[in-house]
């Protein structure tokens, strides 16, 4: 029996191939009209030193005469990547690190004759604590004169956000969730500083590229004007540019309410420790292969699940935080941990054509175990969220569970019912426990030491 095969909904838009599955194996095809390039990418060797240089996934070639396909050339096998994670999940240092990865990949290619044919943020992913692009079909002969094609999709896709999030705001990132094709600079332009026209890059790249963008908006554009010729010098200079201008382009920490939360906690020493004791101990009890610290802060606890060496994912919704944990990341070379910000009250939806391009969080699970620890009282009473709602989500995206609950005797959610009226007749700790045990098998639990609070280990 011929074993199905499914093809990726996200790689329809691309000619030169397709992404597809079979047997939870991923492959792509190679199509006809891709041979010439992809031949002269593996042979002019910029496949081989792009992957030695950890900058492109690698793969094998598969014998395609077994999937049988119309019009295919090759069939390769790529490396997994364990999570495939989106633009509007990262936080601006790993928007930067992806965007200079991209030039720095176009520079390379440009030694060997070659040059990206699109800038898609979504062309890169996170493997072992570093960007890669995954797109092996990206590249394209470079024709001698011929302008950078990719150059306006690198711009609304990197530039563009890296300066709101820069110059702006830090949270403008989430346009990108709106904008999938990446951002419309003449938006893009209403929505920055005004200092940025005396910016010669920023105007360059940005404002009069937005000008020209508009002004082009609707004529036609004969094949011999979109040709223009650009020398190889002035194709260089553009790249080094762009490279120097996003170089130039920082974080600014702005406060938030939990940027400062271990420091802030009402926790013990005693307590701290007692915890993370705990949770040393049911993660060995349980041996996951993938965890999700689901309100992970600057990941404290997410760090105890990567020592057992799993892919860990530390979501949360402070940008700064985020941004915390993924420097650290970069600075101790994490290679199996991956911060990303999400809002568990509102997690990133399926997104794009037929809501089918970018997968839900759900449909990207689920996990092996899901820490959520000190979370509960935050989505229960600051977010008005019902324990069994709680109880089915976590259950949807998780096999089993580290869960902590806080009663309303503690400080922090006496902080939290301050300003409001405690309607909130159903947080006790008898509900919580009936409500969690229909969607999981109650193993263990234990109160942490100089605390009311109560880990649980469920399955």
């Amino acid at each position: 029996m011929k074993k199905k095969i499914i093809k990726e909904s996200s790689s329809f838009r691309d000619p030169s191939g397709q992404v597809f599955y079979q047997d939870r194996e991923i492959y792509r095809q190679v199509n006809n009209s891709y041979k010439d390039d992809y031949d002269l990418l593996i042979k002019s060797g910029l496949y081989q030193r792009l992957v030695k240089e950890k900058l492109l996934i690698s793969h094998q070639e598969i014998n395609p005469k077994q999937f049988a396909s119309r019009g295919v050339y090759k069939v390769i096998k790529p490396q997994l990547i364990p999570f495939i994670s989106y633009p509007y999940e990262w936080c601006f240092s790993q928007l930067k690190d992806t965007a200079l990865v991209t030039l720095k990949i176009q520079k390379i290619a440009f030694e060997y004759g070659m040059s990206l044919k699109d800038a898609s943020a979504y062309n890169l992913q996170f493997l072992k604590g570093q960007p890669i692009l995954i797109d092996t079909l990206s590249f394209e002969k470079h024709e001698e004169g011929k302008p950078w094609v990719a150059y306006r999709q690198f711009c609304q896709h990197f530039l563009a956000p890296l300066a709101l999030m820069s110059l702006t705001d830090v949270r403008l990132n989430q346009l990108l969730k709106v904008y999938l094709d990446g951002l419309p600079l003449d938006l893009v332009v209403k929505l920055l500083p005004k200092k940025t026209w005396f910016n010669l890059s920023l105007l360059a790249h940005l404002h009069l590229h937005a000008k020209s963008q508009k002004h082009l908006a609707g004529k036609k554009v004969s094949l011999q004007q979109r040709r223009m010729k650009t020398g190889n010098q002035a194709f260089v200079s553009l790249i080094n540019n762009l490279e120097a201008t996003i170089k130039k382009l920082d974080w600014r920490e702005t406060k938030t309410e939990w940027q400062d939360y271990y420091s802030a906690t009402n926790y013990s020493r005693k307590a701290f420790a007692h915890k993370k004791q705990l949770v040393k101990k049911y993660l060995n009890q349980v041996k996951p292969d993938s965890v999700w610290d689901l309100g992970a802060n600057t990941g404290e606890f997410s760090r105890l699940a990567l020592k057992r060496r799993v892919q860990v994912m530390a979501f949360d919704f402070d940008p700064n935080t985020v941004e915390k944990n993924y420097l650290q990341v970069r600075k101790k070379k994490e290679k199996n941990l991956l911060p990303l910000l999400f809002d568990l009250t509102n997690p990133s939806p399926s997104l794009g054509w037929a809501n089918e391009e970018r997968k839900s969080l759900k449909e990207r699970g689920p996990a092996a175990m899901v820490l959520a620890l000190a979370l509960v009282h935050h989505l229960a009473i600051s977010n008005n969220l019902p324990l069994g709602k709680i109880a089915q989500f976590f259950h949807q995206i998780g096999k089993s569970l580290i869960i902590e609950f806080v009663p309303k005797t503690d400080s922090q959610v006496q902080r939290l019912l301050l300003n409001r009226e405690d309607i909130f007749t159903d947080y006790t700790q008898a509900n919580f426990e009936k409500e969690f045990k229909r969607f999981f098998t109650l193993q263990e639990k234990s109160v942490i030491k100089d605390s009311q609070r109560i880990l649980y280990l469920m399955t």
